[in-house]
């Protein structure tokens, strides 16, 4: 990957592309004591490199707000260490300058403010000047079409429009790192895509994102890695096309125009395949399947599918396996 240097904005260094932004070595963290004692999270290591998004996923009570927290400062961590670009965020309170964020529900704003002054407030709550505060606010406010709704309370903007403000909120002090939590939750299809196209543009500028959210098909869109937890421990880790991959199967279903001929039905059976009218499933190696196609011909083929799993599947599968293991 060829690297690319950005410019800094402010004080603030900008990490070059494809370097890493956040490292997570070994994180632990326990609460109670003796039989009491639990813990929450257990060893727990990641990597998130600029322009990447990183799906961080796993059932309620995993260990993800506790990681989460972690990162962001706000809780210490028995053993390990969390750096953002290099700075370890609980030694160093500049390390927080790095990292935005976007929670889950109505947290990020305060509603009797317009976007504009949310804007500049939180911008000068990162100790930026007041005048670039609202300058950069004012961009945002356009690159996200907002501006004509720049003097308007955030209550009486939809839920879509609370978002996107939300996000450029996380967005005011430029930093390397965004934690989104559940950003599309609660939207209509059409604000959630736009959110959706947000994200993706986000990264695509160099920050890193770490994702969290219970709509896996939102994950599965938007990530670049899936990184499961279950009870406290890392289960999987690998980039999302790889995880769907390993649990897909080599099954396609194809379906043609018209009846075969006895002699196709038999060529076809000879290869492996399954005929039931116009459906044939296989479940034959990948270079068989061109035989199997030449077989068919004349005949006009709608479509060639190959079974694959979602992230939805894949995501079930692994915390049942780990929980049966672990009784």
């Amino acid at each position: 990957m060829q690297l690319v240097n950005r410019p800094t904005v402010g004080s603030l260094p900008v990490a070059p592309q494809g370097s890493i932004v956040l490292s997570i070595e070994d994180l632990s963290k326990a609460y109670g004591r003796g039989k009491q004692r639990f813990e929450a999270v257990r060893q727990v290591s990641l990597t998130l490199h600029r322009g990447e998004v990183l799906a961080f996923l796993g059932p309620n009570g995993a260990g993800k707000t506790t990681t989460i927290k972690m990162i962001a400062g706000l809780v210490r961590p028995d053993r390990g260490q969390v750096t953002i670009a290099g700075e370890d965020p609980h030694r160093h309170a500049r390390a927080l300058r790095h990292l935005g964020a976007v929670l889950e529900g109505n947290r990020n704003l305060y509603w009797r403010l317009t976007p504009e002054e949310n804007l500049e407030y939180f911008g000068v709550l990162r100790q930026m000047p007041r005048k670039i505060a609202h300058r950069r606010g004012l961009e945002l406010l356009d690159r996200f079409e907002l501006l004509d709704k720049r003097n308007t309370p955030v209550q009486k903007l939809s839920r879509g429009m609370q978002q996107k403000v939300a996000i450029a909120v996380a967005l005011i002090h430029d930093p390397q790192l965004l934690l989104l939590d559940e950003p599309t939750l609660g939207l209509d299809v059409e604000a959630g895509e736009t959110v959706k196209a947000l994200v993706r543009e986000i990264a695509q500028e160099g920050r890193a994102i770490l994702l969290t959210t219970h709509q896996l098909d939102v994950a599965e869109e938007l990530s670049d890695r899936v990184a499961i937890i279950r009870r406290g421990q890392i289960i999987a880790e690998q980039s999302t096309e790889a995880l769907l991959q390993e649990f897909s199967d080599s099954t396609y279903q194809i379906e043609v125009e018209g009846t075969l001929t006895v002699a196709q039905t038999q060529q076809v059976a000879q290869l492996g395949a399954i005929v039931e009218g116009p459906h044939i499933t296989y479940a034959g190696t990948p270079e068989n399947l061109y035989a199997l196609l030449a077989a068919l011909q004349p005949l006009p083929i709608f479509s060639v599918q190959r079974d694959r799993a979602d992230l939805t599947q894949v995501f079930l599968k692994l915390v049942q396996d780990t929980q049966d293991a672990n009784p």
